[in-house]
C-alpha cells in the first residue's frame, strides 16, 4: 500500500514529464534547423548552376575563353579549338552547333591545293582560293547561301570581330579566325593545311563576322 498523498504522485510525475518534454522540444529543434539547412543548400546549389552555365559561354571575339563542359572523343576541352598533329582542327565541346560545322568543313579541304577561283563556280571543287575557302565553310554549315570573293567578305554579315568567327578581308586576300585558329590559304606554306593556331597581323583588312556568331 502506497501512503504517499495524491499531491505527491502528482509532484513526482510532473517532476519526471518535465525532461521528457525538453527532450522533445530539443528533438523537434534539431529537426527544423536540419530542414531549414537543407532547403538553403538547396537554394545554394540552385543559384550556382546558372552561374557556371554562363561561365562555360562566355566567350571573346574570335577565340574563346576556358569552358567547364567535358570533352568528347571529337572535341577538347573548353572553347578554344586545338590543332592536332595532322594539321587539322579539333573543334571545342563549347562551341555551338553552327561554329563546330565551319571547323568540320574547314578540315575538309584544308590540305586541298590553292586554286584561282576554286569554290566560286562550284562547292566542291579540286581547290579553293582564299575567298573561296571561307565560302566553302560557311556554305557547308549554313551560314551563308553563295560564294563571295575577298571584296563581298568586305561588307558581308555584321561589321567588327565575332565571338567565335572572325573573318579579315581587303581587296586581295581574305582569312578567318575560328574559335582561337587561322583557317587562310597561306597557311599551307608553314604547316601544310590551312589551319594554324599563329595569328597574323589585322592591319589593311576589315574584319565582319556571321551575325550571332
Amino acid at each position: 500500500m502506497d501512503n504517499a498523498s495524491p499531491g505527491a504522485h502528482e509532484r513526482a510525475n510532473t517532476a519526471a514529464a518535465h525532461p521528457l518534454a525538453a527532450l522533445a522540444l530539443r528533438v523537434d529543434a534539431a529537426a527544423v534547423l536540419a530542414a531549414t539547412l537543407a532547403i538553403a543548400v538547396v537554394a545554394m546549389l540552385a543559384a550556382v548552376a546558372p552561374a557556371e552555365a554562363a561561365t562555360a559561354s562566355k566567350t571573346t571575339g574570335g577565340g574563346a575563353v576556358a569552358g567547364t563542359l567535358p570533352a568528347t572523343p571529337d572535341t577538347v576541352p573548353g572553347l578554344k579549338a586545338k590543332l592536332s598533329s595532322n594539321g587539322l582542327a579539333i573543334p571545342p565541346v563549347g562551341a555551338p552547333p553552327e561554329v563546330r560545322a565551319v571547323i568540320l568543313a574547314g578540315n575538309r579541304i584544308a590540305k586541298k591545293p590553292y586554286k584561282w577561283g576554286g569554290g566560286h563556280g562550284r562547292l566542291r571543287d579540286s581547290g579553293y582560293d582564299c575567298s573561296g575557302s571561307i565560302s566553302f565553310t560557311l556554305r557547308v554549315a549554313k551560314l551563308m547561301r553563295s560564294s563571295l570573293a575577298s571584296t563581298g567578305f568586305m561588307s558581308w554579315g555584321s561589321r567588327g570581330r565575332g565571338d567565335w568567327i572572325t573573318i579579315r578581308a581587303n581587296a586581295g586576300h581574305a582569312y578567318m579566325i575560328v574559335a582561337g585558329l587561322r583557317f587562310d590559304t597561306s597557311a599551307r606554306k608553314q604547316t601544310g593545311s590551312r589551319w594554324t593556331a599563329k595569328m597574323r597581323s589585322p592591319r589593311g583588312f576589315r574584319a565582319t563576322h556571321p551575325a550571332g556568331f
